[in-house]
């Protein structure tokens, strides 16, 4: 996984959490969900990037 993947897999789940904190904390269910999403895709992401990283070694 290149540093660059990191970052945006990590900034996107940063973004997530903020969206889900937000979302909580106005009461939006939508905003909660929408978070959610954007940190299991971040999540995702990087499980695919440590599992090409594992059949490059």
């Amino acid at each position: 996984m290149g540093l660059d993947d990191k970052i945006e897999n990590k900034t996107q789940e940063a973004a997530g959490k903020a969206k889900q904190n937000i979302g909580e904390a106005t009461d939006d269910q939508d905003l909660q969900a929408e978070g959610k999403a954007d940190q299991r895709s971040s999540n995702i992401k990087q499980a695919g990037e440590k599992i090409k990283n594992a059949f490059k070694k």
